[in-house]
């Protein structure tokens, strides 16, 4: 499988291991009015004494889990609650720790649950008991698997390597009687290592909150530079150190309020982390930026765990992902190790937003031509056109007939423009150098038509913020990128590659020998392998969308999840 931990010490506060195994089926048996109360709750879906009363999405697994020919309790025996039952709610009240909320799991409602529970012969208790743990169990199972909101809209059950298990066999099976329930489990979360990570960095984030003043540093008149007076040394320095950007012990003169040496390096490394310009300067964007308080990005931390979690658990070959807030691309190996990153410009937040999908690259084409999308053709070039008709030359553009030949490619007369604006004819720019694509494409095809590309604006990757296309990724240097795509195609090394692209023929495809998956994902906080975490802009909103989807509580639906149709756009150039 690709991007299995073999070792992760996440889960920082210890889940007791039950004593004693709790064989599946010697549960407590139900008289016949405790039977009754119990097919009445499964039959309407609804169990008034959860904080979600609701769970029509599970009704039919809660249903087959509780199937037989005598309904019986499952998490509860000899009057009491099993050990299982005391670990996981354990687990409930520590959801936190998992980007979750505890009280989807009815955190809060245990401590009544169990003093009615321990020592009665109610039955009505214990059914009561019985079903909450049930339910909460699988969403919280759900949950930690795929997500509450996955908008790849994954198939009911547990998803394990890729194959699908139903929610009512994994919780026979594997946690009703499960000899250590926190390493039954972890069985059920990502493997990917970025998720891992994640999670020790909402915990680091979630141990600040506990050591920060919440002290908010003055807004500076005018940027302040390395060798001027800043008001507030004092709580810069503390923050930073707090947050790891100043290592702890450096010698910082408090009293002189001068900002200078190691304080400026710790102001680049988080304007690094932080998508910023690394200028060192102290600004209204950077104050503003440190002054976030620790809780917001801990619920930053939470969301991009989430959309880990909507991330296929394998793949037939290492991966291709791209992070739109992060504008970087990733290409990984067999292990799970990152071989190369890039930086990539992606679609403007307004207009042209990058979309979010997983799909499959499937070939390159070397000096390409660009086939101008209508909407651009409608919006950009004709009106451009109109005012120079005679331009279309020096911007190396071709107005091409439905049979593919150029009917223009110096001037357009009238009636040319009057076939492009019927839609008879369409724009295409030249291959070459001054190319909008560049010299290569990574096509996987898809019906945004969005792709990976060069550029003819290598300028604009100097730039911290780069959400400046009409929806495609542009690639800073896309050699060694294609070079990897191509790694399966005998023969294409990366001398090979740039041959290709500063050759003199065009529109060369080359078909990968094995297609590679591709990811387009949204995550504002990113981690790389050193375990440096990054908090990025919530460019396109979709955090603010997530989280307030998130907020409606169970039953949750993937349509109140707008993200995907959010990010749909036009192509780029």
């Amino acid at each position: 499988m690709l991007l299995i931990v073999t070792s992760c010490n996440v889960g920082h506060l210890p889940v007791p291991k039950p004593k004693s195994r709790l064989a599946a089926g010697v549960a407590q048996q139900l008289t016949s009015a405790d039977r009754n109360q119990l097919q009445k709750i499964i039959d309407t879906g609804v169990d008034a004494d959860l904080r979600w009363p609701d769970f029509t999405p599970n009704k039919t697994d809660v249903a087959s889990f509780y199937e037989g020919p005598a309904l019986r309790l499952a998490w509860v025996n000899n009057n009491q609650p099993t050990p299982q039952a005391i670990a996981y709610i354990t687990m409930f009240r520590q959801a936190a720790e998992k980007g979750l909320d505890p009280e989807d799991y009815d955190a809060s409602r245990w401590d009544a649950r169990l003093s009615a529970v321990k020592g009665t012969t109610a039955g009505s208790d214990q059914v009561r008991f019985d079903v909450a743990m049930t339910v909460s169990l699988m969403r919280y199972a759900r949950a930690l698997n795929v997500g509450r909101l996955n908008p790849n809209d994954p198939a009911p059950g547990i998803n394990l390597a890729g194959a699908i298990v139903p929610l009512a066999t994994f919780l026979h099976e594997k946690l009703e009687s499960a000899a250590d329930p926190a390493a039954a489990i972890k069985t059920l979360e990502p493997p990917w290592p970025g998720y891992w990570r994640m999670l020790d960095g909402l915990h680091r984030v979630t141990t600040m909150m506990g050591q920060d003043s919440g002290e908010l540093l003055p807004l500076p008149k005018r940027p302040v530079i390395s060798g001027q007076t800043y008001s507030s040394i004092s709580r810069l320095a503390a923050l930073l150190t707090l947050i790891g950007d100043l290592p702890s012990g450096t010698s910082v003169d408090l009293k002189s309020n001068i900002y200078s040496g190691p304080l400026v390096d710790a102001v680049k490394r988080y304007q690094l982390r932080h998508g910023l310009n690394q200028d060192g300067k102290l600004t209204t964007e950077v104050i503003n930026d440190l002054n976030v308080p620790l809780s917001h990005r801990a619920l930053q931390a939470g969301l991009a765990l989430e959309r880990w979690r909507w991330v296929p658990h394998a793949f037939a070959e290492p991966p291709v992902i791209v992070n739109v807030p992060e504008f970087k691309v990733r290409a990984y190996d067999a292990s799970g190790h990152a071989t190369l990153f890039k930086s990539v410009i992606v679609g403007k937040a307004y207009g042209h937003k990058t979309p979010l999908f997983e799909n499959t690259i499937k070939y390159v084409v070397f000096r390409p031509y660009w086939e101008v999308p209508p909407s651009i053709q409608r919006s950009e070039i004709i009106p451009h056109m109109r005012r120079d008709a005679k331009d279309i030359s020096r911007m190396r553009l071709e107005i091409v007939a439905p049979d593919g030949n150029a009917v223009a490619n110096g001037s357009a007369t009238p009636a040319v423009l009057a076939g492009l604006r019927s839609g008879r004819y369409h724009v295409r720019q030249r291959p070459g150098p001054e190319n909008s694509l560049g010299l290569v494409k990574i096509i996987f095809p898809n019906p945004d038509n969005i792709y990976l590309h060069g550029t003819d604006a290598p300028n604009l990757f100097s730039l911290s913020r780069r959400d400046l296309s009409h929806g495609c990724i542009r690639v800073e240097d896309p050699a060694d990128l294609v070079t990897w795509v191509l790694r399966n195609n005998e023969g294409w090394d990366l001398q090979r590659v740039k041959a290709a692209m500063d050759g003199n023929t065009d529109n060369v495809t080359v078909h990968l020998a094995k297609p590679i998956p591709v990811l387009i994902l949204y995550s504002t906080v990113a981690t790389d392998e050193d375990g440096h975490t990054y908090f990025l802009n919530d460019i396109y909103g979709f955090d603010s969308d997530l989280q307030a989807a998130l907020g409606k509580g169970y039953p949750y639906k993937t349509s109140t999840q707008t993200e995907a149709a959010n990010s749909r756009s036009e192509v780029d150039r």
